[in-house]
């Protein structure tokens, strides 16, 4: 049964008073609520395909920018002091208060893509998350992503980047990078991790500190897609491990198992992979009594 939506746009505060922007997509009488974290540089307005999905099946659905994204974003980026994971300890955090707050009873469940599933092991709050649902999730570690994607990545670190942040203080949507503008730091950080396999555990006494990631339980479960040249399954399953004592499990598919022809990073929010969404909504909705 499918039920009517609305999505009502709201702001909320982090706990060091940043102000984010999200959406509320919602329906009669909702049995779930879900948390959908996004991509870097992807606008919340991206996954509102998906949310209206979720919603049509019975969830309460907060879509929302992080900080120094999109209508999250706050004057001059440059010289900002956004850190990448700033998006998991404040962000995060804030956003599962404030759905909480608007599914009163119901339980939390999480729709993380990419960057999305990084940053459990910094929310002071990660245990009020029953369960999450990961979409092309992995490392950015270029070495564990198809070679043929290396020189478009070395690019965008070496190249763009370093151009960008010397011309502009931030990055840029220009030169190929399409998703929003970037805080400095954000990119630094990224382009840091991306040298390394261990990824940011090698920060767990230092940037990521207090960390948590050993002690989140809520399970897992990762979609990652034969064309996507980021998250692949060593990528994948590199990330998962940095949740040691979580349940997880790993769904490695391909485009025509959803009848599409391409998903790649960022194609299974886009219209059309409702085949995968529905598998997604029997993971997220599976505690659920029905009658």
């Amino acid at each position: 049964m499918k039920h009517p939506t609305r999505r009502e746009p709201l702001s909320f505060v982090t706990s060091d008073g940043v102000r984010l922007q999200g959406d509320l997509t919602t329906c009669d009488a909702p049995k779930l609520a879900v948390l959908i974290s996004s991509g870097t540089g992807f606008p919340r307005q991206f996954y509102h395909a998906v949310a209206d999905f979720l919603a049509e099946r019975g969830a309460i659905v907060l879509t929302y920018d992080y900080r120094g994204i999109a209508a999250s974003r706050q004057g001059d980026l440059a010289g900002s002091e956004i850190e990448y994971s700033d998006w998991g300890r404040y962000d995060m955090v804030a956003a599962v208060e404030r759905l909480a707050e608007a599914a009163p009873g119901l339980p939390v469940t999480h729709l993380a893509h990419s960057v999305g599933g990084h940053f459990l092991g910094v929310m002071s709050n990660h245990q009020a998350i029953d369960r999450h649902a990961f979409i092309s999730v992995g490392t950015g570690y270029f070495g564990g992503h198809h070679l043929k994607n290396w020189p478009l990545e070395l690019y965008f670190w070496w190249g763009l980047g370093t151009y960008s942040l010397l011309r502009w203080g931030y990055i840029k949507p220009v030169g190929g990078w399409q998703g929003e503008a970037l805080p400095p730091r954000v990119f630094k950080t990224w382009r840091k991790w991306s040298k390394r396999r261990s990824y940011f555990t090698s920060d767990y006494d230092g940037l990521l500190k207090p960390q948590h990631y050993g002690d989140v339980t809520s399970p897992i479960r990762s979609w990652v897609f034969k064309d996507d040249p980021i998250a692949t399954h060593r990528a994948a399953q590199d990330l998962l491990d940095c949740y040691p004592n979580a349940e997880t499990s790993l769904q490695i598919r391909s485009p025509a198992d959803f009848g599409v022809g391409r998903i790649g990073h960022e194609g299974a929010f886009r219209p059309g992979r409702e085949a995968l969404w529905a598998e997604c909504w029997d993971w997220l909705s599976q505690d659920l009594v029905t009658v």
